[in-house]
């Protein structure tokens, strides 16, 4: 009896114990409150353009980005692009950015040579550093931490955002047998090689792309660089000029930067921040397929429409790459910020050459 008296007790207390657990996890919903997780925040960018909308590699190039940093931020980060003169004139992209008035912009460096001198190294220099080398100079030789230090002031972070490759020499209403021959003409030709052609005669202009046409058939100017046969079929140059020069000494390359507001960029989270940049990485590469794939189509159109094709003489080059050798020097030598970037680039080409000479130079001789 004492053993049953024993046990019962103890199932009673057991299903006491248990009925208070029962009520106090039935009464956990009615006494804690219930949160919600917050909506994350969400941006809206703008991004101004140098270039006319949807323009064939460089306005595509613009959209691209736009639409995969959408993408990838789950439209956290939604930027919206402006063509040239849709929001801010070609030519005022950089001020633009440094104002806060747009958050991005998309150009290239040497349209803002009034505003930052140095900013002509960061896009190409006469005679200077491949697309592989200037991709390679600014990733791994110091190069994008020189471009930062430039911008700095300016409340501006550039990313390389894209490349042209290999451009060419430019259109001419007339043939180039000799340096006599650029003096008194009225070239459009930006940055360091406009500077160039100044000291060998000729009078420099700096157009934007959507000007160039008119301005080439009209006779306002009778000669213009642009980009390759991709860019330069699609604004119709061939049909305004008959001579089209070769090589591209005033741009082995050119980088198309993408602007950002320094302001806008850190009060974003670490993670679209890191979108933004790797949208801007994937983007460098993409452009530059583009124009290696589209140029070959364009070339040979360009050539049944009997454009003519016509290689600067070697004296000419010469002229050239002296002068060349000479407005480098003068832009290194206005301050130390110039002097430093010079410095490190003509080290990287020197490190760089000899590679390249045992490798593509001899690969494209015989090919």
């Amino acid at each position: 009896m004492n053993r049953r008296q024993l046990f019962g007790a103890a199932a009673a207390l057991l299903a006491t114990l248990g009925l208070a657990g029962c009520n106090e996890d039935k009464s956990t919903p009615d006494t804690k409150p219930q949160t919600e997780a917050a909506a994350p925040k969400t941006y809206t960018w703008k991004m101004v353009t140098a270039w006319p909308k949807n323009y064939p590699g460089l306005g595509t190039g613009a959209e691209r980005i736009a639409e995969r940093i959408t993408a990838l931020s789950g439209g956290r980060l939604t930027v919206k692009v402006y063509a040239a003169g849709e929001l801010v004139p070609a030519l005022e992209v950089f001020d633009s950015v440094s104002r806060g008035t747009a958050e991005m912009g998309h150009g290239a460096a040497y349209y803002w040579r009034g505003k930052v001198p140095a900013a002509q190294f960061f896009t190409s220099i006469p005679f200077g550093l491949s697309t592989q080398e200037m991709n390679a100079w600014l990733n791994k030789g110091g190069g994008q931490q020189l471009w930062e230090e430039a911008y700095a002031p300016f409340g501006v972070l550039p990313l390389a955002a894209g490349n042209s490759g290999m451009q060419m020499g430019g259109w001419f209403n007339k043939e180039i047998n000799s340096l006599q021959d650029l003096r008194g003409l009225k070239i459009r030709t930006p940055g360091l090689g406009g500077e160039v052609l100044t000291r060998l005669g000729a009078t420099t202009v700096n157009l934007p792309g959507g000007e160039i046409f008119t301005a080439l058939q009209t006779g306002a100017i009778d000669a213009t660089d642009w980009v390759s046969p991709y860019n330069d079929l699609a604004f119709g140059l061939h049909k305004a000029a008959r001579y089209y020069y070769y090589p591209a000494w005033q741009e082995p390359q050119a980088v198309i930067e993408m602007l950002v507001s320094k302001k806008a960029f850190e009060a974003l989270p670490a993670d679209l921040q890191a979108i933004v940049r790797e949208v801007a990485l994937a983007s460098n590469q993409a452009m530059l397929d583009d124009y290696v794939y589209n140029n070959a189509l364009a070339l040979e159109e360009l050539k049944k429409q009997g454009v003519q094709l016509k290689r600067f003489p070697d004296p000419v080059l010469a002229a050239m790459k002296e002068q060349s050798e000479a407005v480098l020097g003068e832009l290194a030598a206005q301050n130390e910020l110039n002097g430093r970037i010079w410095a490190s680039l003509k080290a990287f080409q020197a490190q760089s050459t000899p590679m390249l000479e045992l490798t593509e130079k001899e690969l494209y001789n015989w090919r």
